[in-house]
C-alpha cells in the first residue's frame, strides 16, 4: 500500500516542476547561456505566453501517455490478475483509476494532433485497448470477444491497406523506410495484442515497457520543445537620429553592410522583447540585446514563422503525412510577397 501512494506522491510533486523546467531551459537556450539575458527574458516574457507555446507545442503527448500506459495496465491486469495490485503498483493504479472518457477524449485528441504517419499507431493503441477492455469486462460473452479481438482489427487492417497501399509503395520507392514502416507495420500488429500474454512474463515486460516510456518520453518532449520559438520575430527599421543629425555622412556602421545604407539607417532582425517608454528591446541574430530608443525607429513589421521544410514526399488523397488533422483542416494562410525587411535588407536595396 505504502509503495503505490509514495509513489503518487512524488509523481504528484514532480510532475508540475517537469513543464517549469522545459520553460526555463528553453529560456536558457534562449539565451545562448548567458544568465543577464536569461534574467531580462524572465522579466519581460509572458508567463501566459511561455505555457501557450508549451502546450500548442507538446499537447500530442497527453494521448502517447495515456493510451500507451493504459494499454500496458489493461495488458497487465487481463495477464497477470495476481500481480495486478493497485495498492503497490504505480501503473495498476493508474489503470485502475483512469475512466473510459480520458481514454476516448485521447484517442481523438490523438486523432486531431497526430500527424498522418502516427494515425495507424494510434489506430492500433485504440484497437488494443477496446480488445483487452472487452476480455477482461464480458469475459463470458466470446462472441463479443471474437469480434472485437479478430473481426474488427482484421477489418481494420484491410481498410487500412486498401487505404495507404499507394502511399506505403511510394515511401518504398522514395526510400523513406520510416514512413513506409510507420504506415505499414501497425495495421499487421493490431491482431498481436487483442488478447493476454503469458502471465510470467507479463509483469516484467509491462512494467519495463513502463519504464522506458516514461523515461525516453520527457527527452522527446524536452528536445521539441527547444525548437519552438517564444517570441515574436520583427524586423526593425533603424535611423540612429543623433549621428544623422551631427554628420549625415557619418554611417554609424560599416558601409554596404548587409541592412546598413550610408546614412547609418538599418535594420535589426530579431525576437521583439518588449517595448518600454523609451527603448524597443530586442533579441538579435547574435544572440545580442539590443536597446534601441525609440525615437531612432523609423518602421517596424512582425515577420511570419517560416515554413518547415517538408521532409516526406508521400500522401495519401493529397495529405502530406507530416500534417496533423487540425493542420490539413484549418483554412492555409494566404500566400503574400515576404516583406524585404524580414529578410535584414533595407526597402529599396537589392
Amino acid at each position: 500500500m505504502a509503495g503505490a501512494r509514495q509513489a503518487q506522491q512524488w509523481l504528484l510533486t514532480l510532475l508540475p516542476a517537469f513543464p517549469v523546467l522545459l520553460l526555463v531551459l528553453r529560456l536558457w537556450q534562449l539565451s545562448q547561456q548567458d544568465m543577464s539575458t536569461m534574467l531580462l527574458l524572465v522579466q519581460y516574457v509572458s508567463p501566459l505566453g511561455l505555457l501557450s507555446a508549451l502546450l500548442i507545442a507538446l499537447v500530442w503527448a497527453f494521448p502517447v501517455v495515456v493510451l500507451t500506459f493504459g494499454v500496458l495496465g489493461r495488458l497487465l491486469r487481463l495477464s497477470a490478475p495476481d500481480r495486478f495490485d493497485p495498492e503497490r503498483s504505480l501503473l495498476a493504479s493508474g489503470t485502475a483509476r483512469t475512466p473510459g472518457w480520458v481514454i476516448s477524449a485521447a484517442v481523438a485528441l490523438g486523432a486531431l494532433t497526430w500527424q498522418l504517419r502516427f494515425l495507424p499507431s494510434l489506430l492500433m493503441l485504440g484497437l488494443w485497448l477496446l480488445a483487452l477492455r472487452t476480455r477482461y469486462l464480458h469475459p463470458d460473452q466470446p462472441t463479443r470477444i471474437l469480434f472485437v479481438s479478430v473481426a474488427l482489427p482484421l477489418a481494420a487492417a484491410v481498410l487500412s491497406y486498401s487505404v495507404l497501399g499507394p502511399a506505403i509503395w511510394t515511401a518504398c520507392r522514395e526510400g523513406e523506410l520510416a514512413t513506409a514502416a510507420l504506415l505499414a507495420v501497425p495495421p499487421a500488429a493490431t491482431l498481436l495484442l487483442t488478447g493476454p500474454i503469458p502471465g510470467w512474463i507479463a509483469p516484467t515486460l509491462t512494467h519495463g515497457l513502463a519504464f522506458t516510456v516514461a523515461a525516453v518520453l520527457p527527452v522527446v518532449m524536452g528536445a521539441v520543445f527547444l525548437r519552438v520559438p517564444l517570441l515574436p520575430t520583427a524586423a526593425i527599421e533603424v535611423l540612429p537620429k543623433k549621428a544623422a543629425e551631427s554628420d549625415p555622412a557619418a554611417p554609424t556602421a560599416a558601409p554596404g553592410s548587409a541592412g546598413t545604407a550610408q546614412d547609418g539607417r538599418e535594420v535589426v532582425l530579431g525576437a521583439l522583447i518588449t517595448v518600454t517608454d523609451t527603448s524597443t528591446i530586442v533579441l538579435d541574430r547574435t544572440a545580442t540585446v539590443r536597446f534601441l530608443p525609440n525615437g531612432w525607429v523609423e518602421s517596424q513589421v512582425l515577420c511570419p514563422q517560416a515554413a518547415a521544410v517538408p521532409y516526406s514526399l508521400v500522401s495519401v488523397g493529397g495529405w502530406p503525412v507530416e500534417e496533423t488533422a487540425l493542420d490539413w483542416m484549418m483554412p492555409r494562410r494566404p500566400v503574400a510577397d515576404p516583406d524585404i525587411r524580414c529578410e535584414g535588407r533595407l526597402p529599396g536595396t537589392s
